[in-house]
């Protein structure tokens, strides 16, 4: 990555120095495997004599031509820059190049397709990659038309931002695309997308009445499994809800979804061209989660169409307002617009999950970060900027009032339309709609880190009146802002053999302690939550009495969104180290049978196998691991025929699989000696079964690979890596180290794949021997591999289920004799740390027990 770098500072020096008009891009797509032709022509203006660069990480510069004059392409391109001196007020550079292919899911990635040998591309330009294609400015705030044409195979589609136009005859198998000049845009939402993939198309008719055609893409061995009718149906719902609530009709010309291959991702908001992982196409089953997810995302990406595309930051401290706003627009339309109405509990399970895990992070930052260069916005695509923005909005929201929010939001759109913006800007309208003063609550909510905890304080009678309500609110004492929250207060009762709510009442929350009259007077009910209804960003406690009723009924809560806030709570009692991690066993095993959202449960079971792996005392894990092993395949046999519920809880329990028992039952499921009623062994979840067997060494290296004969797809190739490094060896895990540590020829989706498996155990000791290996590579896989590649080095092969005093003490000793090191890279390491850190308390509260 040196040299690749840009700071803010340049990025503004450039902005005052260049206005860019026009791009002409002309691209060769049949000049071989590893590299592609590619030639740019920028039109600009800039201040006469200035200097400045364009950016341009190429194979091979052939030639440079500012303004006619030929420059030595040798002296001003140093294969990431070409420098541009005495410039002219209007000027017209052409820059002939020859870029590479990408492997790692950046810049213009190639896939060959084991099935059928096809080759497939596609490009991913966030943050900074449209200059692994051509030459361009690379910053979001000097956007300009970009007009595309394209050279490649006759059979291939050849989609853009433009709607694709009829190819014209080049040769014998080869054809050329011209594309129209798009819309003003930034330069990481253009894309290409080629190959031969399948296509099914339709149409929708935007509010101001034009037709927008709709397309979606696979490739042909995935199309069979594309469920078109279904996405073209979730899309026009997301259409008509933003076209209705932005009061502003769709921007562009065209709407197409591809999913393709190896995507790092879970989707990109190129305008009108939206790329998709393609863990989207469902080729087996799939937990309701993935599917409710799926939605999400495509309405996610469509509400960038507007946020983020046609209005843009200026820069990338903004990042977090993009994904934010996408974030809770897509969950709102989700709830209000599709049949996924219970997409706000979604929210609270998994994205408030992530937003709090990460705010209490050693790296922890404001949502309005200070992002001085791209390495800082690099690590910054994290749950901040998605979940805690998307929380902080939701608070907004409820603080400002829907209707007033949507008001500014439109006013937004109008005013800065295909322009670029920074916070001040939207904050500005949603002042004037709401006639709320927004300032001080940036400051308090945008401009500083960490999370709050609120606790209720109840007073009684004798009769279990409530004589006395208030909310207690503290700040962890590095993050010490105490800040304003509008929420609600629920009183729940057990009536019928369910908790149900009697009674609720909001208000503003602000201070370490706000008195509730309103609820003075009600009486003492089963279980108080506060923040019901999950208005709030901030952890939760439970008093006393609510708790051990929850501890107890929690199954028995009515409301599902109700039901996730006091998971979640039990969740960030037991990281805190506030209560056992044993309890927190016991808690889920003895009531998550009775959950209904799909979300729930897998957020649930995850935690509750990390807690089984590195959250309880050392000399209890063992009993642990096999009593949620027990526990599971128990629920998987009681739970309904064919119900996500049972699927999910089979896939965990191979995942956690540890006794002659437990791989007897998975050996059962595979050769169909042990059948669940209702529970199909498809493809992918016959991986997951072996995959258990390996774990416990009751597969051999024979298995997989005629596992991947019979699956010798892209998907197969990567279970079958990950099943090699699931083996429970300190050589297997060697073996997978040394896989990703020696050679940068596996792709991104396998070097995924192998930290999956490597980090996969029951047995920590298989790492041990790593830790030394790990800290020795670090440096070297920083300056060498791409940001993408080093990021899954970096986090899957740290042997995090070591959760060892040797372990931080290894780690904390690499930072500090690295002090110099990057600051990207160091931030990675020290969350690392954090997390053992924080392992190593929850063992200490198990340990101590009561």
């Amino acid at each position: 990555m040196p040299g690749e770098n840009l700071t803010r500072i340049e990025a503004q020096s450039r902005k005052a120095t260049v206005d860019v008009a026009s791009y002409e891009i002309d691209l060769d797509l049949t000049t071989g495997p590893e590299t592609f032709a590619s030639t740019t022509t920028v039109r600009f203006t800039a201040t006469p004599g200035a200097s400045t660069f364009i950016d341009a990480i190429t194979r091979a510069v052939h030639s440079v031509t500012l303004n006619g004059v030929a420059l030595d392409a040798a002296a001003v391109s140093d294969g990431t820059r070409i420098q541009l001196d005495d410039l002219s007020e209007s000027n017209e550079l052409v820059v002939v190049g020859d870029f590479e292919y990408s492997k790692t899911g950046e810049g213009l990635h190639r896939f060959v397709d084991p099935v059928d040998d096809e080759v497939y591309l596609y490009t991913q330009f966030e943050v900074p990659d449209s200059r692994r294609v051509f030459a361009v400015f690379e910053q979001p705030d000097l956007k300009a038309t970009f007009q595309f044409t394209v050279t490649a195979p006759s059979n291939w589609a050849v989609v853009s931002n433009s709607p694709t136009p009829a190819s014209e005859h080049v040769s014998e198998g080869v054809a050329r695309w011209s594309f129209a000049p798009t819309p003003v845009l930034s330069s990481y939402v253009t894309a290409l997308i080629a190959g031969p993939y399948q296509a099914v198309h339709s149409e929708l008719t935007s509010s101001d009445g034009r037709v927008i055609p709709l397309g979606i893409f696979a490739r042909k061995s995935l199309a069979q499994y594309l469920d078109a009718d279904y996405i073209f149906e979730k899309t026009r719902e997301g259409f008509a809800f933003y076209e209705k609530h932005f009061a502003f009709p769709y921007p562009f010309e065209k709407y197409d979804q591809l999913f393709v291959p190896e995507f790092n991702a879970g989707a990109m908001e190129n305008a009108g061209a939206i790329t998709f992982t393609e863990t989207y196409v469902f080729r087996s089953k799939v937990t309701d989660a993935i599917k409710e997810r799926r939605v999400v995302t495509i309405l996610h990406e469509l509400a960038h169409m507007w946020f983020g595309d046609l209005v843009t930051m200026k820069w990338w401290n903004d990042l977090w307002l993009n994904e934010s706003f996408a974030e809770w627009a897509s969950t709102l339309a989700t709830a209000e617009a599709t049949e996924w109405n219970e997409a706000w509990t979604t929210f609270q399970a998994m994205e408030k999950s992530w937003a709090y895990r990460q705010d209490q992070l050693p790296s922890t930052h404001p949502v309005v970060a200070t992002i001085n260069d791209l390495e800082d916005v690099q690590v910054n695509f994290d749950g901040i900027t998605y979940a805690k923005g998307g929380s902080v909005l939701k608070q907004l929201v409820a603080w400002v009032g829907l209707e007033q929010f949507m008001a500014g939001v439109a006013a937004y759109f109008q005013k800065h339309q295909f322009g670029n913006t920074e916070l001040t800007d939207l904050l500005s309208e949603l002042e004037k709609t709401s006639g709320r003063e927004l300032t001080s609550w940036s400051k308090k909510w945008l401009e500083t880190a960490g999370v709050n905890t609120l606790r209720p304080a109840i007073e009684t009678d004798a009769d279990g009146t409530i004589t006395a309500f208030a909310v207690l609110q503290e700040a962890p004492a590095d993050y010490p802002t105490i800040r304003p929250h509008r929420l609600a207060i629920g009183l729940y009762n057990l009536r019928d053999g369910k908790l149900r709510r009697d009674h609720r009442v909001e208000i503003d929350v602000d201070g370490e302690r706000t008195q509730v009259p309103e609820l003075v007077g009600q009486k003492r009910p089963d279980l108080v939550l506060v923040n019901d209804e999950d208005l709030a960003y901030a952890k939760i406690r439970l008093d006393a009495d609510s708790l051990a009723v929850a501890m107890d009924h929690l199954a028995d809560i009515d409301d599902p969104l109700a039901r996730a806030i006091v998971w979640g709570a039990a969740w960030d009692a037991t990281r805190d180290a506030e209560t056992r991690p044993s309890d927190y066993v016991h808690l889920v095993l003895r009531n998550i049978a009775a959950e209904t959202e799909s979300t729930t449960i897998r957020t649930t079971l995850t935690q509750l196998t990390t807690v089984a792996r590195v959250y309880v005392d050392p000399a209890v894990r063992d009993v642990t691991i096999t009593a949620v092993g027990d526990g599971l395949w128990t629920l998987a046999r009681q739970a309904d025929a064919a119900s996500d519920a049972q699927f999910q809880f089979v896939k965990f329990f191979a995942s956690i699989a540890s006794t002659p028992a437990h791989v007897e039952a998975l050996r059962g499921l595979l050769d169909g000696s042990v059948v669940l009623d209702g529970l199909e062994i498809d493809t992918d979840l016959r991986w997951e079964l072996l995959e258990g067997l390996v774990l416990n060494n009751a597969a051999t290296d024979a298995e997989i690979e005629a596992a991947l004969q019979a699956d010798n797809t892209s998907n197969g190739q990567q279970a079958a890596a990950r099943a090699r490094a699931t083996f429970p060896t300190a050589e297997a895990k060697a073996a997978a180290f040394d896989s990703l540590a020696d050679s940068d020829a596996l792709s991104n989706a396998i070097v995924r794949a192998v930290t999956m498996g490597y980090q996969h155990t029951n047995d920590p000791s298989s790492l041990a021997g790593q830790v030394a290996p790990y800290f020795a590579a670090l440096t070297t896989i920083w300056d060498s591999r791409s940001y993408k590649i080093a990021e899954h080095f970096i986090l899957g092969l740290y042997p995090t289920p070591l959760a060892s005093q040797e372990l931080a003490d290894a780690t904390t000793a690499w930072l500090d004799a690295n002090a110099a090191a990057p600051a990207a890279l160091r931030r990675l390491v020290v969350e690392n740390l954090a997390g053992v850190e924080r392992a190593l308390k929850a063992q200490a509260r198990d340990t101590a027990g009561e």
